[in-house]
This record gives C-alpha cells, structure tokens and sequence, in this order.
C-alpha cells in the first residue's frame, strides 16, 4: 500500500493472486462451508463486486483455489524411475492436499484444467508412459491414483467429524456380516498414511504388469 492510499484509507490495488491467498487463509481458518466471495471480500476490506471483478463467480474462485493447492506439489527433484516416479507424485499430491483444512473437498468439486493442474497431471502420465503402459492405460491409471489420493483424504480430513469406529461397531453383527466382522478392526484404521501406501502399490502393480 502506498503512503496516499493508506492516508487517505485505501485497500491496496489487488489481482486474482492476492484473491486467491485470502480465500486459502480463509479456507484454513473456517472451512470451506464458510467459503463465500463476500466472505473473501470481507477479508480483503473490499466490496463483493470487486471480488468478483477478479474471479468472476464463485466457481471460477474455487477452481483457482483447486489450482493453486494443486501447484504446492513440486514437479521437481523427482526419481528418475517411473515407478518411484509415480510412487512420489502421488504422496506429494496427497501432501499438497492435507496441507489445507478441505483441501481434498475442495479439489473434488471442481474441474480445474488449469496450469498447475495440467502439469502434474501431464508429468504423471509421463511417469507411466515411461513405464511402458501404452496410452488407454497411463490415462486411467492417472484417474485411480487421483481418485484414491481424493477419496482417502478426504476421509481423513473428515475423521474428526466422523466418528467411522463406533459406527461400524455398533452395526456390524457377527452373524449378519460374518465376514465384515472378521476384519472390523481394520475398518475403522485410522493408519491413513498406510492405507494410501498400500492402495498406492496395488495400483503401481497393476501398472507394472500393464506395461511387461
């Protein structure tokens, strides 16, 4: 802000960037329910309209926002091996997520074909075209590993609200599931790192053998 528009009490001028870091601290603090661009211009002392002037709609603003979450995934320093490849964008997207309150909600809801969307996506399906799968397969195994990273953190960022233990317990009988019973204590893993892990290496396996 400059010394005029802070004397004479003026927001300093703003862009689609500085719209979008509000909206992510706000995001952070209140969750995405709380989520409005009146919200995002309250945060910013601005009007709503000028909110708007840059992000257009709320839709368009939460695209943005599933952008940017996306694009703290590094692309760089990554293994030279596709399947290690895979293994480490998938965790560093899964890490981008739970680095925001919603993060994996926020994502889910939108479509965002955007910059830093279309890289990470464009540098897993290189990982699994190195590998050898041909394109059908690289493309599909993209949308499991993504849909596996989404739904699991989604899961996980909504355990405190969902309390999966006791409700499993209190439904699950012994002679009416017999078999659901026999692993109840694995329904209910909080492990979610774990459950990624192994979810992740049954479909990095399955890509192995789609490319031999």
């Amino acid at each position: 802000m400059t010394n005029r528009q802070a004397s004479e009490g003026r927001a300093p001028r703003l862009d689609p960037a500085t719209v979008i870091r509000a909206a992510l601290e706000l995001l952070d603090e209140k969750g995405l329910d709380a989520l409005s661009t009146r919200a995002v211009a309250d945060r910013l002392g601005v009007r709503m309209n000028t909110v708007l002037w840059h992000v257009k709609t709320k839709a368009r603003m939460l695209e943005l926002m599933a952008d940017a979450v996306v694009g703290e995934a590094p692309l760089d320093g990554l293994p030279a091996d596709w399947e290690e490849r895979v293994r480490e964008l998938a965790r560093r997207y899964r890490r981008a997520l739970l680095a925001h309150r919603d993060g994996a909600a926020l994502v889910v809801g939108t479509y965002a074909a955007e910059p830093h969307t279309l890289a990470f996506a464009d540098a897993l399906v290189a990982a699994l075209l190195d590998g050898g799968l041909d394109e059908r397969d690289a493309a599909w195994t993209t949308w499991t590993i993504v849909y596996l990273a989404l739904g699991l953190t989604q899961e996980e960022q909504t355990a405190p609200q969902n309390p999966l233990k006791d409700a499993v317990a209190e439904t699950v009988s012994r002679t009416a599931h017999p078999a659901l019973h026999r692993v109840l204590r694995h329904l209910d893993a909080r492990s979610f790192d774990e459950r990624f892990e192994f979810g992740l290496s049954a479909v990095i396996g399955r890509a192995a053998d789609l490319s031999s």
